[in-house]
């Protein structure tokens, strides 16, 4: 995945409220949001027979089996660039879950 952002591959519209942004001015921010599942592996019940280990995976595999090489990876991994105006992002950086 390419990360370098340049002034030719972004909208220069506020993500949030839709503002006109200006390079060069200083008067918006760049957030750069990354979110990946859970990495510890699953635990195991040790006592669980192995064929229903083997069968809740199985069962897994199936539940995959229609969704896109990019819906499974959604799961897994994503990343986010999002232009803020000054004002939304004062207000975001405060409160990013908008609680």
């Amino acid at each position: 995945m390419h990360d370098e952002i340049t002034m030719s591959n972004l909208d220069f519209l506020c993500h949030r409220c839709g503002a006109s942004l200006t390079p060069g001015e200083g008067s918006f921010y760049v957030v750069k949001i990354e979110a990946f599942a859970d990495p510890t592996p699953p635990r195991l019940d040790t006592d669980e027979p192995l064929a229903e280990i083997s069968a809740d995976i199985d069962a897994l595999i199936e539940q995959m089996r229609d969704l896109s090489e990019q819906e499974l990876m959604d799961q897994v991994y994503r990343r986010v660039v999002v232009l803020l105006c000054r004002p939304c992002y004062e207000h975001w950086i405060e409160d990013p879950t908008g609680s």
